[in-house]
């Protein structure tokens, strides 16, 4: 039954896909007048982030931001469909990539690297890095993933974010493949993306991110130090629909060298002066400050460095 469920969603998608983008955005601007006037998709939450994250802009411009915002997620989706059908030449003609001679460079030394990202613009397209390298064609893209309970969509998305050369790895299963790949002589461009809300028991680092006290994931930065990776921040710009160009800036050349969150707290400023170019692409709708230092500070305590839950030694 989940295999008939797999195949009804993927043969659905494909179809979708096959439409050309001029007749994909047109199916998104009615699938966004749908999501946006009558479903109205999570809109309480999306105006309670922007009027908290930009308290400095009249309620107009909040607004434009919110329509342009309900308007690129339904893009997103479109955009990401058309991975599944598109090939990778037409693709290249739809992104563009700067900064890979530094990572290449990176591969000349026989090192390895990362990419830190947050849920900005199109992440999915990434998955065509790979694809615009010059001297290494050979080297692997990864994408880490957190897999989704629905297993049909989780390998809908899992084929998807394979269509085009990159190679995705639950986030549990992450260090395992950098160390086997690592003894394969593979040289790895793998992206993180680094802007979730972390559980209480990983609340390591509270930070001060589009004008909020704001606890912050550190499972990426610890890894990259690991493997002792050159971390590039990937801005991401949406110059017109179905359209992207991907910056990659380094962060560090040698994860390893550096203070304890220092690449966490460089990769939350570039986040948010990306965020604050084109506020409309990022992703609004995730309920990013549900967890408060005030709740923290109530049920948890740091010990040695380990968040202990009060009531588990009181």
């Amino acid at each position: 039954m989940k295999k008939i469920t797999y195949y009804i969603i993927y043969g659905l998608a494909y179809s979708v896909s096959l439409l050309p983008f001029r007749l994909l955005f047109l199916l998104s601007d009615g699938i966004f007048l749908l999501v946006f006037y009558v479903i109205r998709y999570r809109r309480k939450l999306v105006w309670k982030n922007l009027t908290s994250c930009f308290p400095e802009k009249q309620e107009e411009e909040i607004h434009q931001i919110e329509r342009a915002f309900y308007h690129w997620l339904c893009d997103y989706f479109a955009e990401t469909i058309k991975l599944l059908s598109i090939s990778n030449e037409s693709l290249l003609r739809h992104v563009e990539f700067r900064g890979l001679e530094q990572i290449e460079k990176v591969f000349d030394e026989g090192r390895d690297c990362a990419g830190i990202l947050g849920h900005y613009g199109n992440w999915e397209w990434l998955s065509a890095t790979s694809l615009s390298f010059s001297r290494y064609p050979e080297g692997v893209t990864g994408l880490i993933y957190h897999p989704l309970y629905n297993e049909a969509v989780n390998q809908l998305f899992i084929d998807l974010r394979s269509a085009h050369g990159g190679l995705c790895v639950p986030k549990q299963d992450i260090l395992r493949h950098l160390i086997k790949l690592k003894r394969e002589n593979k040289h790895t461009l793998f992206g993180y993306i680094s802007d979730q809300s972390p559980k209480w028991e990983n609340m390591h680092l509270w930070l001060n991110f589009l004008n909020h006290d704001t606890p912050v994931f550190t499972g990426a930065e610890r890894i990259m130090q690991k493997m002792n990776n050159a971390v590039f921040y990937i801005n991401m710009e949406r110059p017109s629909r179905g359209h992207y160009i991907f910056t990659f800036k380094p962060i560090t050349l040698e994860a390893a060298k550096e203070p304890e969150f220092a690449i966490t707290r460089r990769f939350f400023q570039l986040l948010e002066e990306n965020i604050r170019q084109q506020p409309a692409f990022y992703l609004w709708t995730h309920n990013r400050w549900k967890r408060g230092r005030e709740e923290f500070n109530r049920k948890y305590d740091v010990i040695n460095g380990k968040i202990i839950r009060k009531e588990e030694y009181k």
